[in-house]
C-alpha cells in the first residue's frame, strides 16, 4: 500500500497521537514518542516492503493463546501485510513502545484510530505492553533483550529459504544490559545472516531512569562492531541520516543502526521528569493542565480536551 505522506509528517502526527491519549487518559509513553518517531515513521511510511494489511482496520478482541482448539487465534502481523518470501517482517522488540507502535499504524493507513481507543481496555488485542496478538506485533518480546534473537532465527531461516525479504528489529538501549543480544549478534555474524536489519532508539533512558545510574554500558557502536556487526551511528531525529545508514553495505554481517535520540524532542517539558521518563502519569490537575497547554503548543494543535 502507498501513502503520499511525508515521513515528517507521520512523525508529527504519531506524536499528536500519543499527546492525546496521554492527556486524555491521565498516563502514557510520551518520551517514546519524542525518541522513536522518525525511526517508526521512517520504517513504515519508506523503508519496510509490506503488503496490504490482511486484518480488520479496527482490531478483533483477543482470541485467545495458540492451540490446536482456537483456530481463531490470530497475531497481530497482519497489519503489516501478508508473511510472504518478497516482503520485509518487522519485529518491534520493546514491548513498552506499543502504543507509539500503533500510533505509526494509524498514521499510515494500517490501522483505524478507533483502535486506539481499546488501548488497555479489558478483553481488548490492543494491550498497553504488545503481545503476540497486538496490532504490529509478530510474538511476544515482553522479556527484555529477546527481540534480536528472534529476528536474526527468522532471518536465518529465511535466508536458507533463499526468500528476498528482509528481517527488521526496532529496538532499544536498554537491551544492551542483556547477554542475549550480545550472543545474537555473535550468531548472526558466524551464520552469514545478513538479511538481518536492526535500528535501535538510544534515548539512555529506561524504566528505572537513567541507563548510566542502573548500569553503564560504554562504547555500545565498538561493542556491536567487535561482535561481529555492521554498525552504524546517526542523529535518529534525521530521517536523511536513517536513508544513508540503511544503504550501508554489510555483506556477510547483521546491520545495527544507532539512533542517538532525545526522550525530550518536540516536547521539552518533558525533562522537568528527568529521571523517571518511563511512563508519564501526572501527580496533580495543575501538572496535567500544564503539560497540556505546553506540548500542544510545541506541536501546533490546540489543547486536548478531557474529563477533569
Amino acid at each position: 500500500m502507498q501513502n503520499e505522506r511525508t515521513t515528517e509528517d507521520v512523525a508529527l502526527g504519531l506524536r499528536r497521537r500519543v499527546f492525546e491519549h496521554t492527556i486524555r487518559n491521565n498516563g502514557g509513553y510520551l518520551s517514546q514518542a519524542c525518541s522513536a518517531a522518525e525511526q517508526l515513521a521512517w520504517l513504515y511510511n519508506e523503508e519496510l516492503k509490506l503488503g496490504d494489511p490482511t486484518l480488520p482496520m479496527i482490531p478483533k478482541p483477543f482470541e485467545g493463546v495458540p492451540a490446536p482448539s482456537n483456530p481463531g487465534y490470530h497475531t497481530g502481523a497482519g497489519y503489516n501485510g501478508p508473511a510472504a518470501p518478497e516482503y520485509d517482517r518487522l519485529f518491534i522488540a520493546p514491548a513498552h513502545y506499543a502504543l507509539v507502535a500503533y500510533a505509526t499504524l494509524i498514521e499510515v493507513g494500517r490501522m483505524a484510530p478507533e483502535g486506539l481507543e481499546m488501548f488497555n481496555k479489558d478483553g481488548s488485542s490492543v494491550e498497553m505492553i504488545g503481545a503476540e496478538h497486538s496490532p504490529g506485533m509478530e510474538v511476544h518480546n515482553g522479556t527484555l533483550g529477546i527481540g534480536l534473537s528472534t529476528g536474526a532465527g527468522l532471518a536465518y531461516g529465511r535466508k536458507l529459504r533463499g526468500e528476498p525479504g528482509r528481517t527488521w528489529v526496532f529496538m532499544s538501549d536498554g537491551e544492551v544490559q542483556e547477554g542475549q543480544t550480545w550472543e545474537a549478534v555473535a550468531a548472526a555474524q558466524f551464520h552469514g545472516i545478513d538479511n538481518l536489519c536492526a535500528i535501535m532508539d538510544v534515548n539512555d533512558q529506561q524504566c528505572d531512569g537513567a541507563m548510566d545510574s542502573v548500569m553503564a554500558v560504554g562504547d555500545i557502536r565498538r561493542k556491536f562492531i567487535e561482535f561481529g556487526a555492521t554498525c552504524v551511528e546517526i542523529d535518529g531525529h534525521d530521517i536523511q541520516a536513517m536513508r544513508d545508514a540503511a544503504k550501508e553495505p554489510h555483506d556477510g554481517k547483521p546491520l545495527i543502526i544507532l539512533a542517538r535520540t532525545s526522550p525530550y524532542q518536540t516536547m521539552p517539558i518533558l525533562e522537568e521528569r528527568f529521571p523517571r521518563l518511563h511512563y508519564v502519569r501526572f501527580k496533580s490537575p495543575d501538572e496535567r493542565a500544564r503539560f497540556n497547554t505546553s506540548i500542544a503548543a510545541d506541536l501546533g494543535v490546540d489543547p486536548v480536551e478531557y474529563a477533569h
